[in-house]
Parts: C-alpha cells; structure tokens; sequence
C-alpha cells in the first residue's frame, strides 16, 4: 500500500459498528496492519466471532458490547478503556445506520435513535478520546459520513442532515488540530456493499447497483487518507464525480437528483 502504517503497528485502534459492514472491514484491514483493536458494537456475537478471525494476525482484540445510542454510552466505553490501560491512538466512529422514507412517516423514536448514534456519539467519542491524542502528540481519527452529506436527500432527510453534520465537524476539527499530531479525516463513501440497505428499509434502485463498492476499497480509501493527513475523502471515482458536479447545480436541483436516484426501480 502506498502509505506509512508502520506508525500504527503495535498501537491500539477503536472501531465503532465494528460488527459488520465498513466497521469489520476496518478492523481486518488495520489487523492486517498490526494494530490491536477494540471492537465496539451491540451484538457480542459477531464481536467474538471477528475478534478469533483477527488474532490470526498476531494482535491482540478486546470487545466491548455497547448500543452507543444511549446517552451514557460514550463515558461507558472510555471508562472502560482507560481502565483496561489502552491508549486509544486511532479511532473510527463508524456506527451508525439511515432510515428511508419520508420523513414524517418515520416514526420519532427510531429516527432520535439514529440522530443520537450518527451525531451525538460521533462528538462525544470524539472528544473523549482526541484530548487523549493531543496530549500525547500523536492520534488518527476517521470520521464515517456518507457522499449523500454533499447534498440534501429527500426520503434521507435526516440521515443525509447528520451526515452533513459529520463531514462539517470532522473537517472543521482536521483544521483546528493543525500542529498537535492528531489527523482528522471525514471518510464519505457511496453506496456500499454492506447491510445499510436493508436496514435503512430500502429496495437497491439502479444506482445502487451501478456504483456499489466493496467495504475493503472504502476502508483502505479511509487508512490512506488519514495516515496522509487528508481532512476528508471520497472513495471511488463515480462519488467523485458526483460531489464534485454538485458545485455547479442550484441546490434545490440538488435535491431532485438525489430523489431520483434513489427512487426504486
């Protein structure tokens, strides 16, 4: 790989929605690397199931059972890695999930749960876990947004909203971290082979099979970002593309094509 990872072997990573998706294959790819990880998510299963695949590596895991959608969660989880004696040096805020649908036919309690996991837990850890890193004059963090954060989404309102939280917080922090030796880099990737689809409650339109990517070239995409000290990345050439023509339409246009590619077929 055409970038330096031999500044995180040996070190500790934290990877949130470490149970699938984009999480597991960050935690296989920095494995891979050398790193010892942490793996956060609520379902303790898949953890142990990821964590016996990734000591073939000869690192060393820790899984931790946490729905980070509750208000405590974040506190939770540094208490426990500070008392476990892990200096946290890269961490991934990945968890996360979107809700499709119009926006006032989803039911409130499911989209606060989304908003508290995509947005609050994003600050939270973040900031737990950075002050740590600029103390110590050295730390990557990767903040997981989403390509529709460049532009609004009808029947992804809010998910694309929070994104659009993500991707502004996470470069606005790359910015104010300059000269501390902690990079920020806000990973926007498009659609993905993973289990958002599914959980969104979404059928895959023409467009998602079109551009759909494998997790391992969006999380290599993330590592190679931040290890170069990147603010943010798109991974692929379509999403690319697709941002970048974004500069060049009138918002409310913006709107429409995003409705349209993502109506059904």
């Amino acid at each position: 790989m055409a970038r330096n990872t031999d500044k995180i072997r040996g070190r500790w990573g934290l990877v949130t929605g470490a149970s699938s998706g984009i999480g597991a294959d960050f935690c296989r790819l920095l494995a891979e690397e050398g790193m010892h990880l942490v793996l956060v998510a609520r379902r303790e299963d898949r953890l142990k199931a990821l964590a016996d695949e990734l000591r073939t590596h000869g690192v060393v895991t820790r899984i931790i059972a946490l729905d980070l959608a509750r208000p405590d969660a974040a506190a939770e989880l540094k208490r426990r890695t500070d008392e476990a004696g892990l200096e946290i040096d890269l961490l991934v805020n990945n968890a996360g999930f979107g809700l499709y649908g119009p926006d006032l036919e989803i039911p409130w309690e499911r989209e606060h749960e989304m908003l508290e996991l995509d947005i609050v837990a994003v600050v939270d850890l973040t900031k737990r876990y950075a002050r740590d890193m600029v103390r110590r004059g050295r730390g990557w963090i990767i903040q997981v947004a989403s390509v529709g954060a460049y532009q609004a989404s009808p029947t992804y309102a809010a998910y694309s909203a929070a994104k659009a939280f993500v991707l502004s917080y996470g470069e606005a922090l790359a910015y104010e971290l300059r000269g501390t030796g902690v990079s920020v880099t806000v990973l926007s990737p498009g659609v993905t082979r993973t289990e958002f689809l599914e959980v969104s409650g979404q059928a895959p339109a023409f467009y998602h099979r079109l551009t759909m990517m494998d997790p391992r070239a969006v999380t290599k995409a993330g590592l190679d970002a931040v290890l170069r000290g990147r603010p943010s990345v798109i991974p692929g050439l379509v999403n690319k593309i697709a941002a970048f023509s974004l500069r060049f339409m009138p918002r409310r246009w913006q709107a429409v094509t995003a409705h349209l590619t993502m109506k059904p077929d």
